[in-house]
């Protein structure tokens, strides 16, 4: 027992510090990759749900792919491919420079890209989901499209997408642990690295589980706090 507390501890004698660094990286990488992913995809949907052909087709095509592509293989794409696409076009322009693309930041463009094309599909079903005469009725009033999407229609479009995207946060949480591929020090990483200096893989691989547990339930609290909160605050039934 005192050498598990050993080697979780604080310290030179164990690996709690590295540890405590992947779950903050875990976080921050989950945490910045969110809003992207919600931008993205709710302007995938508006152009999804637009009565211009050619926005819908390309809103499909790009939603076919990252909900096709593994998204192991999309994180390669990103952090190796960009890399030789940025290098060719240094040479191109007469530089022999050698760049090096971020790990943290191709894992926000990858998982926020796939994250993306997933919310894109909450969105167009909640968008679908609200009646059209509630467009109408703010237009008759006197409301621009803008104010009613604004004032009408995401307040609405919050309510009805907000147990799918809590779903979908869930999930890009633990598919953050594909990052430790390309170098980036989250929990799985670390986690990883201390099994095999430590040859106690069960316990750390175990720690590893712990720690997403507990971010998932956390977040699930978290986002039925949010429900609750958004709910008390619609139109009553």
């Amino acid at each position: 027992m005192n050498g598990v507390l050993t080697l979780l501890s604080f310290g030179p004698a164990g690996w709690g510090d590295e540890i405590a660094l992947g779950v903050l990286v875990t976080i921050s990488l989950a945490l910045v990759t969110l809003p992207f992913g919600l931008a993205a995809g709710f302007t995938v949907a508006l152009a999804k749900t637009s009565e211009e052909p050619s926005l819908r087709l390309a809103a499909n095509i790009y939603t076919t792919i990252f909900r096709g592509l593994p998204e192991l293989l999309t994180l390669f794409l990103v952090f190796y491919g960009a890399q030789i696409a940025v290098q060719q076009i240094t040479r191109v322009l007469g530089a022999n420079a050698t760049i090096e693309i971020n790990a943290f930041v191709a894992g926000i463009v990858a998982l926020g890209a796939v994250f993306s094309a997933y919310a894109s599909e909450v969105f167009v079903s909640a968008f679908r989901a609200i009646p059209r005469g509630q467009y109408e009725g703010a237009y008759a009033v006197g409301l621009s499209r803008r104010r009613t999407m604004q004032l009408v229609i995401l307040p609405q479009l919050i309510r009805l997408a907000l147990p799918g995207l809590s779903n979908l946060w869930l999930i890009l949480l633990k598919e953050t642990s594909l990052v430790s591929v390309i170098g980036l020090a989250d929990i799985l990483r670390q986690t990883g690295i201390a099994a095999r200096v430590s040859k106690e893989a069960f316990l750390f691989f175990g720690i590893a589980c712990l720690l997403y547990l507990g971010l998932s339930v956390l977040s699930s609290f978290a986002f039925s706090a949010i429900e609750r909160r958004v709910s008390s605050s619609g139109p009553s039934r």
